[in-house]
């Protein structure tokens, strides 16, 4: 197993070096976190000593469960849509929740983080596909509600995030990377207090190359890296 993930994972960081070269950007411009969700703390650990470090999870307790086990110096990402009853298992233990999507939740990652004296990254999840089954507010609502969640305390906004469609050819999510890019780029110009367009999190498996071309920040790849998720695994 040790070998398939060291294999899988060199293929994964090839491509985004050669898609930063591409694009005249900088390896170190991109974040690559391995989405750990389902996938066993040994794995985790396998995955952790071939030296990465950010791991994304979706489900709020699976996340605390590995936390709370699992080496100190790991960079916790949630990824997943996000209940405000489950923020209080993460506050302490995430370094950034990529999936704000609305002011009620971010009200309550407010809430949680002055109560425990810290500041908590986040991102505004866009739905830059405007699809039914996808969670985020829609594009043209991003430069609001960024401005509505940025006067609250306890919280940095650092970006924007997305969840592009499954699609057969990588090429079809193109426009909406490049579109969420360009949306970034317009809210930063706006100069926002407690505001900054520095991250941007888009690209999975399927079409993480797309992405670092068109920008990201922060690529988020489970099977690329583990293999098939068994989803009867989750917490």
């Amino acid at each position: 197993m040790l070998q398939l993930l060291k294999d899988n994972l060199a293929v994964v960081e090839k491509n985004i070096a050669d898609a930063c070269k591409r694009s005249g950007r900088s390896r170190s411009d991109v974040t690559l976190v391995a989405v750990s969700k389902t996938k066993p703390n040994e794995m985790i650990g396998e995955v952790y000593a071939l030296g990465v470090r950010d791991f994304g999870e979706n489900y709020p307790q699976e996340l605390k469960a590995k936390h709370d086990t699992l080496p100190s110096d790991i960079r916790w990402h949630m990824i997943g849509h996000l209940q405000r009853n489950k923020v209080k298992y993460l506050i302490e233990r995430v370094c950034m929740i990529h999936s704000v999507d609305t002011e009620e939740l971010a009200e309550t990652i407010s809430e949680q983080a002055v109560k425990h004296h810290l500041v908590m990254p986040v991102l505004a999840e866009v739905n830059m596909a405007e699809e039914d089954t996808k969670f985020g507010i829609r594009p043209q609502d991003a430069e609001d509600f960024v401005r509505r969640i940025s006067v609250l305390p306890g919280i940095a906004v650092r970006g924007l995030m997305t969840i592009a469609p499954y699609v057969e050819n990588p090429e079809d999510n193109r426009v909406h990377f490049r579109n969420l890019k360009n949306l970034s780029i317009d809210i930063g110009r706006k100069n926002i207090d407690n505001v900054a367009m520095c991250e941007l999190s888009m690209g999975m498996t399927n079409d993480y190359v797309v992405a670092v071309e068109e920008g990201a920040t922060l690529v988020r790849v489970g099977t690329g890296i583990f293999g098939a998720r068994d989803y009867s695994a989750a917490i």
